[in-house]
C-alpha cells in the first residue's frame, strides 16, 4: 500500500459530517509492504471542539478507505464529538505506517 487512507465521519442516517479530513502536511506518501496477518495504521487528529469552539457533531460511524481501494471499511465511532464546521474544524490524517500505532 502507498499513501494516505480516506476517511469520513457519518451520522446515524449515513450522511457525512463535515468535510473530508485533510492530509497532514510535511510528510509524503510511503510504501508499506505487509506480510499476511500484519497491520498498518494512520493517525486521525483534530482539536477538541469543546476547547476550540468549532461546531461539533457526534458520529455513529467512521468510514475508512485503504489507499488504492474503492471499498470502504465501516467501524462504529465511540470517540465522542468531532469538529464539523468553523475555524478550528480541520480533521487531519497522517500517512500510512507499518505496525499498530505509535
Amino acid at each position: 500500500m502507498r499513501g494516505y487512507p480516506g476517511a469520513a465521519f457519518l451520522d446515524a442516517s449515513g450522511r457525512q459530517l463535515g468535510p473530508d479530513p485533510r492530509r497532514e502536511p510535511g510528510s509524503g506518501p510511503v510504501t508499506v509492504t505487509l506480510a499476511p496477518g500484519r497491520s498498518a495504521w494512520a493517525g486521525l487528529t483534530f482539536s477538541n471542539p469543546e476547547v476550540s469552539g468549532a461546531e461539533a457533531a457526534t458520529p455513529t460511524t467512521l468510514v475508512v478507505t485503504p489507499p488504492d481501494e474503492r471499498d470502504p471499511l465501516r467501524v462504529p465511532w465511540t470517540g465522542g464529538k468531532v469538529p464539523v464546521a468553523g475555524n478550528a474544524s480541520s480533521v487531519r490524517l497522517t500517512v500510512l505506517a507499518p505496525g499498530t500505532g505509535p
